[in-house]
């Protein structure tokens, strides 16, 4: 299992529409993805530093994925369509990172 982090700078002057974001793009990666590795995902809103400072990114997605060759077909296949559409609600580019997952707990 990995975790592909999507992470969208912060910063004066850059537009991120949330609501399509998560009712247009989000969906699409999850009818895209699912049935090629993706298990579920994740978006979290940056709210700032501990020292109060404003958040390095302004919205992340972390997808788990069963494997990183699942993830590159994944976006082999159908990253033009979904990376085409990032200019539908944000004016910055995502920096993207692959992660093995190292442990993971579930707190009820």
């Amino acid at each position: 299992m990995i975790l592909v982090s999507v992470m969208y700078p912060s910063g004066a002057g850059t537009r991120f529409d949330m609501d399509y974001y998560l009712k247009k793009h989000m969906p699409l990666v999850s009818e895209r993805w699912t049935s090629k590795g993706l298990h579920d995902y994740t978006v979290v809103k940056g709210v700032g530093t501990p020292d109060g400072g404003a958040p390095p990114y302004q919205v992340m997605a972390l997808l788990r994925f069963e494997s990183a060759d699942a993830f590159k077909a994944a976006a082999t296949a159908d990253g033009p369509e979904i990376f085409g559409d990032i200019p539908n609600f944000t004016d910055t580019q995502p920096a993207v990172q692959l992660s093995d997952i190292a442990a993971s707990e579930v707190r009820g």
